[in-house]
């Protein structure tokens, strides 16, 4: 089924174009009742990803103003022109803007068909992108309590930390999440009304989910629900949204290997497996990486030691050895500094020896030159991919 938006300031021909696409399997995720300034444009089309844009020439002057903004967004986006009339001059207009297809008022069922036909057949040729990062983090614990979730709020907030970054973190340890804990959250919405709605997902409701503070959003787990079924799909919608809306996503999982955590591996650019530098930590460590091996997933998949001392039981090559994959980081023990921003509900000191040690973790996640290698920042490397909306 084609997603489509209706931009079109006449509420009565929007309603009848919107009637006449029902009968033809193509789903109106938004009719804009006016036309759109650049950011509420560029919120939309992430939102909603939309494979054709139905386009009102009511003002020939502000649409045009329209079809510019959407060639910067995605160049090759498919508009179809809507007018009452067969109006040449539109149509003139419409054909110097690049705009080959055009229906009009009462919009006629085979006139629309033959519109949509060849706009599908460009699609095939030229499927419309939009901006999507590639910078997924998924952190996996290897057993309770090595602290994946104070590690990875503090990952996020160092990528937060520049200017032009807009950071999600979102709790996906539905069984015991300790996000909204860390930071004193009070919103009452979660990430499980987030997975029932992401079919639906827009611009509107995604703001009242998410907590935000600077440049990062936090998603929390919500009430503890042993219960919940997540379905793939729903995990796919939701990450699709997500990937359009950031420059960078961390998720923190159970560690359960639930069906919906494979998944948002799947999805993931790298998976951090932390655990500490204990025999137990590592045994299970090893077992989890022989299971994600057997899915395929074990080649994304980097240790992180967390709470290291000075004189660890084992060193980073040692547990490289025994896991089977490298060490691509080690974070000090910082009972202290932890629990100070634990009690003020934030962010471990930047300055502190574990901040910065986070802080280069973070630049070898979006794969930056760390600091002592070179003089650029890690988040000056920061890459938005573009993903065909066709193929989410």
């Amino acid at each position: 089924m084609l997603r489509s938006i209706i931009i079109c300031p006449d509420p009565e021909l929007s309603a009848q174009l919107e009637e006449a696409l029902a009968s033809l399997e193509v789903s109106v995720y938004r009719t804009l009742s006016h036309y759109p300034t650049v950011t509420d444009l560029i919120r939309t089309l992430r939102a909603h990803a939309p494979d054709v844009i139905f386009l009102s020439f009511e003002s020939v002057d502000k649409a045009e103003e329209t079809v510019k903004h959407l060639e910067k967004e995605s160049e090759d986006a498919q508009v179809i022109g809507v007018h009452r009339a067969n109006d040449p001059m539109v149509l003139r207009t419409m054909m110097r803007l690049g705009v080959r297809e055009f229906v009009s008022f009462p919009f006629e069922r085979q006139a629309l068909v033959e519109s949509l036909q060849h706009t599908v057949a460009l699609m095939g040729n030229r499927p419309a992108g939009y901006e999507a990062t590639s910078q997924i983090f998924s952190f996996l614990p290897s057993k309770a309590g090595v602290g994946t979730s104070t590690l990875v709020l503090n990952v996020a907030a160092a990528l937060a930390r520049d200017p032009k970054a807009h950071v999600l973190l979102t709790d996906f340890d539905l069984n015991s999440g300790m996000m909204r804990f860390l930071l004193k959250l009070q919103n009452s919405y979660s990430v499980i009304d987030a997975v029932e709605h992401s079919a639906a997902m827009d611009e509107h409701l995604w703001p009242q989910l998410v907590t935000t503070l600077g440049n990062l959003d936090v998603l929390h787990a919500g009430q503890i629900n042993p219960s919940l079924r997540v379905e793939p799909t729903q995990i796919r919608n939701l990450v699709q949204f997500m990937r359009r809306n950031y420059t960078a996503l961390c998720f923190d999982l159970s560690g359960n290997l639930e069906r919906y955590s494979l998944e948002l591996m799947q999805e993931s650019k790298r998976v951090m497996l932390v655990c500490t530098p204990e025999i137990p930590s590592l045994h299970l460590a090893r077992e989890k990486l022989q299971f994600l091996r057997s899915v395929d997933l074990h080649q994304r998949v980097s240790v992180v030691l967390n709470r290291m001392s000075k004189k660890p039981l084992f060193t980073q090559a040692q547990v490289a050895e025994i896991v089977g994959v490298p060490v691509v980081a080690s974070v000090p023990n910082d009972y202290a500094g932890i629990n100070a921003a634990t009690a003020s509900g934030t962010f471990v000191e930047a300055k502190s020896d574990l901040g910065k040690q986070i802080t280069q973790l973070a630049g070898i996640l979006v794969e930056a030159k760390a600091p002592e290698r070179g003089k650029k920042k890690f988040l000056e490397q920061f890459a938005v991919s573009s993903s065909p909306a066709l193929q989410r």
